[in-house]
């Protein structure tokens, strides 16, 4: 068994234009004095790198990593949520999502701009030394998630096919550069559950770069069995959001929601160790499957500051983690038999 690396966090929730959260130096300063030992970094902000120049210059990517170093930080993973949400959107949605990508352009070229940049993604993970990188499906399905009206035969599988096909030129650049893809299995994306996510990895093929990042908050808020799960697909899990949520349905609303927003739904996130995730035993799973990646913090919550999220998240991930053990706790116990004892001891003398 293997050693889970933490903690990290993800920086996406806590960048911002004022200090200590404006650039890659003062927010690592910050991360370090918090205990944590590795940052992810999305790559959408300009604040905290510069992906062109990430997928251009290995010289950059070393200053990058000295940057983190000076406080004792590495990074973690990239990641292109942003960007591959963009790979594939629905019409329904284009509206809401164009703000992910650079004004001024219209749906054709947001969805040329976010499949370059994933791409970009792949080589600057390279250069960086990383071997994973995380980031969304986007999706072309996911009005049709609930089956009214009734879906024509052929509709998924049609969906499915087209996802792969945009994916497959991005996923044999990433295996080009030695990188898997972690894909967030995560509600409004076509990859959400463990069936969708198995429909997308026979579409393309069952390509080998196909992976995929496990955040077992999503999976309270549908109701899936999140340890079981770890069972199914800990092969496929190259990546950790440790993120928590609660469950809290009423005579009112379930798992849909009514419509309300976070603070009064009866699926809401939750900072780490005010939800229901079970991450004892989600880190003793992850443990006893030998994954040996980092647990990263993902802050989402509709009542915790983020500031008090990552300090009490830090602590937590520390607690979590488990030194694998290198030998079986009953050794002391053995007898040392030999094959011809073996014999003796099934009667076969």
């Amino acid at each position: 068994m293997k050693t889970i690396k933490g903690p990290a966090i993800f920086l996406a929730q806590f960048a911002d234009d004022k200090a200590p959260f404006n650039s890659l130096d003062s927010i690592a300063k910050w991360a370090s004095g918090l205990g944590y030992k590795a940052v992810q970094i999305p790559t959408w902000d300009a604040r905290l790198i510069d992906l062109d120049k990430a997928a251009e210059s290995k010289t950059y990517c070393d200053e990058l990593k000295g940057t983190l170093a000076n406080y004792g930080l590495e990074v973690s993973e990239l990641s292109t949520h942003l960007q591959g949400q963009l790979v594939a959107v629905h019409p329904a949605y284009e509206e809401l999502f164009k703000g992910f990508a650079p004004k001024g352009m219209n749906a054709k070229q947001r969805n040329v701009w976010a499949i370059d940049q994933v791409k970009k993604a792949a080589v600057a993970s390279k250069n960086l030394g990383l071997k994973v990188h995380a980031s969304f499906s986007g999706a072309l399905l996911w009005p049709y998630f609930y089956n009214w009206p009734q879906r024509p035969a052929g509709l998924i599988e049609k969906g499915f096919s087209e996802l792969a096909n945009r994916w497959l030129p991005i996923l044999n650049h990433f295996d080009e550069n030695g990188v898997d893809l972690c894909y967030e299995v995560h509600a409004g994306e076509d990859l959400h559950d463990g069936i969708s996510f198995e429909m997308f990895y026979e579409a393309t093929g069952k390509h080998n770069r196909v992976k995929m990042l496990y955040d077992p908050s999503h999976f309270v808020l549908q109701q899936l069995d999140y340890l079981t799960y770890i069972d199914h697909y800990h092969e496929f899990i190259g990546m950790f959001h440790v993120k928590d949520a609660e469950f809290n349905p009423t005579g009112k609303s379930g798992v849909y929601g009514g419509y309300q927003d976070w603070r009064e739904r009866p699926g809401r996130f939750r900072s780490i160790g005010d939800g229901q995730a079970d991450f004892q035993s989600i880190f003793s799973k992850l443990t006893q499957h030998g994954y040996d990646g980092w647990a990263v913090l993902e802050w989402e919550c509709c009542i915790k500051s983020p500031e008090q999220g990552a300090r009490e998240g830090a602590q937590y991930i520390d607690q979590f983690i488990i030194e694998a053990t290198e030998k079986n706790f009953d050794d002391f116990a053995d007898a040392g038999i030999s094959n011809e004892e073996f014999k003796k001891l099934l009667g076969l003398d």
